[in-house]
Formats: structure tokens, sequence, C-alpha cells
């Protein structure tokens, strides 16, 4: 579990810092390999980087709407003039990584589940604005659409993530354990 959570924030730190130095793709290309690295470990690989892929889809609808409307501009890695960086996307890879092991405990908890994303997802985003991955334009607006956005999609993942447990022992309850 210590493990997950760790290369969570390092996958995290290399997308937002390759961001903001205009080397997208290096920190995708590191958030990639700890995607591959957490798959590869899965004990269902295919449950796994279903989850994975379903939330790189998600992630990159809910962020692209965000750039569509002009509240956020990031720094670099955009492929398509308007939509989400390659290398958030990969951030929510990444996410999906920690769902089924580190952040497992949220199945049981739905209202901590709606709070971590509304206050953490916000946070997360303010940090890579820090950073100089990217840029708030509308900030209210911004914040307060990050806010609900992630407070919904949370516990959307987590049901997700139920639904598509690559790590679980076979024949699991969900009793939250971490492989």
């Amino acid at each position: 579990m210590l493990a997950n959570f760790l290369l969570f924030q390092i996958g995290w730190f290399a997308c937002a810092l390759g961001g903001a130095q205009d080397r997208p793709w290096l920190g995708t290309g590191i958030a990639l390999a700890i995607v591959a690295w957490h798959v590869g470990r899965a004990r269902r690989p295919r449950e796994e980087l279903i989850l994975v892929l379903i939330s790189a889809g998600i992630g990159a609808a809910a962020d692209s709407a965000l750039v569509a409307i002009g509240w956020v501009v990031y720094a670099s890695g955009t492929i398509v003039p308007g939509t989400a960086p390659v290398w958030l996307v990969a951030m929510w890879m990444l996410f999906a990584t920690t769902l089924n092991v580190s952040l497992r405990w949220l199945r049981r908890y739905p209202l901590a589940a709606i709070a971590l994303g509304a206050v953490g997802g916000p946070l997360a985003y303010w940090a890579g604005a820090r950073l100089g991955a990217m840029e708030f334009v509308a900030p209210v607006a911004a914040t307060a659409a990050l806010a609900i956005g992630w407070a919904v999609l949370t516990p959307l993942l987590v049901g997700l993530a139920r639904r598509f447990d690559g790590c679980a022992p076979a024949g699991a309850t969900d009793a939250g354990s971490p492989r």
C-alpha cells in the first residue's frame, strides 16, 4: 500500500513538473511506466487495465471541458487544441492505480469519497498551478467546477474500482484489504 501511494506521488510530480518545464512526455512516460508496473502486478490485469482506461477517458472529458470553456490553460502537452494535455490524462490513470490499493478504504465511506474529491481534487490542481503546469483563467469558476466534479467523480471512480477490481484475491469480499 505504501509503494502504491509513493509511486502515485512520484508520477504526479513527474507529470506536473514535466508539464511546467515543457517536457510533457517525460512525466507522461514515468506515469505510464508506473501504471504498467501496477497493472502487471495486479492479480487480474485485465480488470485493472479497464479501470485505468475508463478513468483516463472520464478525466480527459472532464478536464477538456474546463479547457474548452476557457477556465484553465495548460503550459504544455496538449495534442488537440481545446483538450486536456496528455500528462494530465496520465495523472488520471495514476489516480486509478490507487483506487484498488491505497484508496480502497473509500469503498466503505462514500461521504469520505465525496469530501476527499471535493477538497483534494481542487487542491491538486492548485498545486499544479503553483508548480507552473497550468493557469487558472477563471479561478473561482474553475475551482467550483473542480470541487463539484471531483465530488461526483471520486465516488463514481470508487464504484468502478469495485466493479473492475484487479487487485483483490479471487473470491475476496469487499473488506478493503490491500493487495
